[in-house]
């Protein structure tokens, strides 16, 4: 696969800067709003917003389930923030009925670096990436536990603050990587999504 296309969940978040990022790659990025957008896409980005509205409006465009599947069946997700918290199998600190799609095996707790008013930006040392990358972290959530096939990508400060992980064709970020004009995070994503 030498283009793919890498749909961006398109029902509430940072959607126009994940197209702009994938796209500055070469990539042919769609927003994706329907079950037959989704069918569509060799990966997809779930972006940064608010978790428990992104279920919801997820489950009222009827692609709930759909996204649940494709994501069972192999599909390479990006989680970024929001997404992060989508893609897990287990949250703290969640809404009351919290719906994720699931897939990646690790605990997430929700607004776990603070309220807004505690959100920051500083540099980020990714595993494979050769320097730093830009980390803006609104409201983030971070990984509180990893099963034992998710590779921990990246922490912040403490080492029990893991912001990125990996497990299998499924990736996820504490951070917002398409803040900015930096799109390796992405580019690996990318990656991800062309590997035979």
């Amino acid at each position: 696969m030498t283009s793919p296309t890498i749909g961006v969940l398109a029902l509430q978040g940072d959607v126009r800067e994940h197209l702009r990022a994938l796209t500055s790659l070469g990539v042919d990025a769609t927003a994706v709003r329907r079950p037959a957008e989704l069918d569509a896409v060799d990966g997809l980005v779930l972006p940064g917003g608010e978790s428990t509205t992104i279920a919801k409006l997820a489950r009222t465009f009827d692609l709930l389930e759909p996204l649940r599947l494709r994501v069972k069946e192999g599909l390479p997700v990006l989680g970024t923030c929001a997404g992060m918290i989508l893609l897990a199998d287990r949250i703290l600190d969640g809404a009351d009925g919290q719906e994720t799609i699931g897939g990646l095996d690790v605990t997430v707790r929700r607004n776990a670096f603070g309220r807004q008013v505690d959100s920051f930006v500083g540099p980020v040392e990714v595993t494979g990436l050769d320097r730093p990358v830009h980390g803006v972290f609104i409201r983030a959530p971070w990984v509180e536990a990893v099963g034992p096939g998710v590779e921990v990508l990246a922490r912040v400060d403490d080492p029990d603050r893991i912001v990125m992980v990996r497990q299998g064709a499924l990736m996820a970020t504490s951070f917002h990587p398409e803040v900015g004009d930096d799109p390796r995070v992405h580019g690996m994503f990318v990656d991800l999504v062309t590997q035979p």
